[in-house]
């Protein structure tokens, strides 16, 4: 994808990629420690997790693009080293977005298998184990704080790329460039 109505693809797709691996990073740590919305939360993140992770390269594929039709700066190739990164942090997220999202359904498949099913049944992740419940709350919130910081640090220098020595400090007089 090169561009969408005009204007280069990765300016566009890069604003999904800003809000929604955040977003999946929160609902993940969101998920991992709080029960109640491991249910409602595990499987929508799952799969926005998963669709982060798909939309990553596409994003990136479309920066390299873009690249390629501006002036190579510093700036520029600092933000393009730091965009080939974004795929490292959202993979994590995805993957244990998936754990979280299997273990609860373990959880609903013991429960409904009932007492006399239950110590018999061998469990992926073990859904009542409480040493597998902090492991991966641990583990979330590194993943998470390490995909939100990534996103600032991707966006920060996409920022100072795109928009350094590009404007005024005092307004353009009424009527410029109309």
């Amino acid at each position: 994808m090169t561009t969408v109505n005009g204007l280069p693809a990765h300016v566009l797709l890069v604003h999904a990629i800003v809000v929604l691996l955040p977003l999946s990073a929160l609902l993940l740590v969101l998920s991992a420690l709080w029960p109640a919305a491991r249910g409602k939360l595990a499987g929508p993140n799952a799969i926005l997790s998963v669709l982060v992770v798909v939309l990553v390269p596409i994003t990136t594929e479309a920066g390299e693009w873009l690249e390629r039709r501006v002036a190579p700066t510093p700036l520029v190739r600092t933000h393009t080293e730091l965009g080939d990164t974004a795929l490292w942090v959202a993979i994590p997220v995805a993957v244990l977005a998936l754990a979280v999202w299997w273990r609860r359904r373990e959880s609903l498949r013991a429960q409904a298998a009932g007492p006399a099913e239950a110590p018999g049944r061998r469990t992926f992740l073990g859904p009542a184990s409480t040493a597998v419940t902090v492991v991966l709350s641990v583990l979330s919130i590194a993943a998470a704080g390490a995909a939100v910081y990534d996103v600032y640090r991707i966006g920060d220098s996409g920022a100072q790329a795109s928009w350094q020595n590009q404007f005024s400090s005092s307004p353009a007089p009424r009527g410029a460039g109309r």
